[in-house]
């Protein structure tokens, strides 16, 4: 059982930052990989950035450079900075985590979190 829980989403002017924040609560063995995707309407969901365990990050390239994710492994959070922000960032952003029940299962189920509107407008 895992609980993602998304917040710092909001209403932001062009050229501004938000930084979201995901926090995992629940039983778990361990969290492997967490990361952010984001959707508009009519588009599918897609992914913005990963973070493995490890510190490992996988970023869209278009983002390097105005999004940062980062994790406490010991808080169970992932947070992504994001900066410069324009209107085509506006989204309904999403956190997910694979989580895994048991020691020896390396890949796990993804956890999806509600979702937090992000709005970049002026």
């Amino acid at each position: 059982q895992v609980q993602l829980v998304e917040s710092g989403g909001g209403l932001v002017q062009p050229g501004g930052s938000l930084r979201l924040s995901c926090a995992a609560s629940g039983n778990f063995f361990r969290i492997n990989d967490m990361g952010w995707y984001r959707q508009v309407p009519g588009k599918g969901r897609e992914l913005v950035v990963s973070i493995t365990g490890g510190g490992a990050t996988n970023y869209v390239d278009s983002l390097k450079g105005r999004f940062t994710i980062s994790r406490d492994n010991a808080k169970n959070t992932v947070y992504l900075q994001m900066n410069s922000l324009k209107p085509e960032d506006t989204a309904v952003y999403y956190c997910y985590a694979e989580v895994v029940n048991a020691r020896f299962t390396s890949r796990g189920y993804d956890s999806w979190g509600q979702g937090t509107q992000v709005t970049v407008s002026s």
